[in-house]
């Protein structure tokens, strides 16, 4: 059986940047909930390898993750104040991930997530093969550093940052084929890449398939999942331009879950986590209840 999730973020960034819901208030009304664990957002208070720098402060965390009955499953690494593909030297970068790899080992943690950091508009002021041969050979050290803690990394794909067309994605995979290297496959940003193309530049590419044709050109590199619904629109800055996919909650959007969340299932995956994803929600906290009795559906009926 699926262990249900939700990811931390829902409530400190977006909408809740500067009023995050205290991360003791998450974790209790989580477990409250009946949740079986959270996927940590490490940053913007919540906690971090700089916040939490002693090992001890890292212990007492997990006692009180033990104390509420919840498990994480996984960390998204605050990475976005680095340079990646607008830089010839990622030290910066690999430092900022290794603090992040040690931080998830301390607390048991056993995937990071990762992204293309700058914006898909990025490609249009820079050789395209410069950009992705610099994200390649960062991420084939990430990769390898991550499997020597025992981890696993995986690139949340998405229309809000670079390298977000599918044939950008399946380059990239075959380009750093390491077995602990894959891709989160979260359902809202396939709607948005696969059906919508949202963000892409140039000629946008899109599949006949659907999602589904995307779950198929991506099998046996999914290492992670996130299941939430699509309205086929982006969030929007603060400038009011696309962002990334917006995440309202399921029933509010199109995806065929029912089609979408066996073909899922399907896949072999070194873990038994389903994450709902609320990322830039405006009403996460009070949409949470509901979406777990979603999520619970689908893993009473997939799971």
């Amino acid at each position: 059986m699926k262990r249900s999730s939700i990811g931390t973020w829902a409530f400190n960034i977006g909408p809740y940047e500067s009023q995050p819901i205290p991360f003791e208030t998450v974790g209790q009304r989580l477990a409250e909930m009946g949740f079986d664990g959270l996927e940590l957002g490490g940053f913007n208070g919540y906690p971090n390898p700089h916040l939490l720098r002693e090992k001890e402060q890292r212990d007492d965390l997990k006692v009180r993750m033990q104390d509420w009955g919840l498990g994480f499953s996984g960390l998204a690494a605050d990475l976005w104040s680095q340079h990646l593909i607008d830089t010839d030297d990622p030290k910066d970068y690999l430092d900022e991930f290794r603090l992040n790899a040690d931080f998830a080992v301390d607390l048991g943690i056993r995937g990071i997530r990762v992204d293309s950091v700058q914006p898909p508009t990025i490609l249009e002021t820079m050789d395209y093969d410069v950009a992705f041969n610099r994200l390649v050979e960062a991420w084939r050290i990430c990769a390898n550093e991550a499997a020597d803690r025992g981890l696993y990394m995986t690139w949340e794909i998405e229309p809000g940052f670079a390298f977000n067309k599918p044939s950008d994605i399946l380059r990239i995979l075959d380009a750093i084929p390491d077995k602990n290297f894959g891709v989160m496959y979260d359902t809202c940003h396939g709607q948005m890449i696969a059906v919508v193309g949202a963000r892409q530049p140039g000629t946008k590419e899109v599949l006949k398939g659907g999602q589904l044709e995307f779950i198929d050109k991506l099998s046996g590199r999914i290492n992670h999942i996130h299941l939430i619904d699509s309205d086929n629109t982006c969030h929007k800055d603060a400038n009011g331009d696309d962002e990334t996919s917006a995440h309202p909650p399921f029933g509010d959007g199109f995806v065929d879950f029912d089609q979408i969340v066996p073909r899922l299932a399907k896949e072999t995956i070194s873990h038994d986590w389903w994450t709902i994803d609320l990322c830039f929600y405006p009403d996460a906290w009070n949409v949470t209840a509901r979406c777990k009795s979603a999520l619970d559906d689908l893993i009473a009926k997939y799971g």
